[in-house]
């Protein structure tokens, strides 16, 4: 008797949106702040870098790009994302597929070590390569004076920072679609007689790849925009290892700030088409689940 006194009592409520919605003027509400809130600390900021870009003119603005030290500085900061993006593509590939598909010892372990990088400072990162990688008391010093190598203040410890603070994003991106997907296909595909490296290609990667876009677009914006390890390791030298958000600062300090809001424009379209490709893929994965 009680249950069916509580299913009437329920069946009574309105099973409608308006029953559990909030009060229009509550929507109002919430809504301007929201508005408002990504007014002040996004859209106006947007605004401001693109008029400060082109306040003296159309000629100005390109004469601040073909300056040689700008040019080396994107040159470094393209370089530096061509290098480093591959490889944490590979390395994000392999540590998801070793997540989700494998059983080990560690596995936690690895886990945990994919977001490192989130938690730790990129100064503090910068650092660390600079106490190994250093050859006046770096721990490989020895070892890189004996074969004249140079990793601080140069391409290759700029390299090493970056993939250590884009490590996760591929990762990131990959593990839950491959944990969502489960290992049915790969089983009935290995079962067909397909070898481990055929089903990766014709099974998995086909599944996971607008995830795998959409960690290569946030691995590639975040790579090109890195500011702190990247001003540890590289010395931010003018023209040598000066990439983009370094020389943007040495262009504001030096009070230049048409050359600095000139690339400090570019990065904005970077980050700007960087969002459109974002949204584009979410739509692909949405329409994807869906089907």
């Amino acid at each position: 008797m009680a249950g069916v006194i509580s299913r009437k009592r329920y069946d009574n409520v309105p099973r409608t949106d308006s029953a559990i919605s909030e009060p229009l003027w509550v929507r109002w509400l919430l809504t301007s702040i929201a508005i408002g809130f990504l007014t002040l600390f996004l859209l106006i900021p947007l605004v401001v870098v693109f008029h400060e870009a082109f306040k003296k003119g159309w000629e100005v603005y390109l004469a601040s790009l073909q300056d040689a030290d700008a040019v080396s500085a994107i040159q470094l900061t393209l370089t530096v994302a061509a290098i480093s993006v591959p490889l944490n593509i590979i390395f994000g590939l392999a540590a998801a597929w070793a997540i989700t598909k494998h059983s080990f010892k560690g596995k936690s372990f690895l886990v945990t070590l994919l977001d490192l990088p989130f938690a730790v400072s990129p100064v503090i990162a910068g650092l660390v390569f600079v106490l190994l990688f250093s050859t006046t008391h770096g721990w490989f010093a020895p070892f890189l004076r004996e074969h004249d190598l140079q990793v601080i203040f140069a391409l290759p410890g700029i390299v090493l920072a970056t993939i250590l603070i884009t490590l996760p994003f591929v990762a990131r991106e990959l593990i839950p679609i491959m944990e969502a997907q489960g290992k049915d296909e790969e089983y009935a595909a290995l079962t067909l007689g397909a070898g481990g490296w055929r089903t990766f290609l014709s099974v998995t990667l086909p599944n996971v790849k607008w995830g795998l876009f959409y960690g290569i677009i946030l691995c590639n914006a975040r790579a090109m925009g890195e500011f702190g390890a990247v001003s540890v390791v590289s010395g931010n030298i003018k023209g040598k290892t000066s990439t983009m958000p370094l020389y943007i600062e040495t262009l504001y300090m030096e009070y230049n700030g048409s050359a600095a809001f000139a690339l400090a424009s570019l990065l904005t379209l970077l980050a700007v088409f960087t969002l459109i490709l974002k949204n584009f893929i979410e739509w692909r994965l949405s329409k994807n689940a869906h089907s």
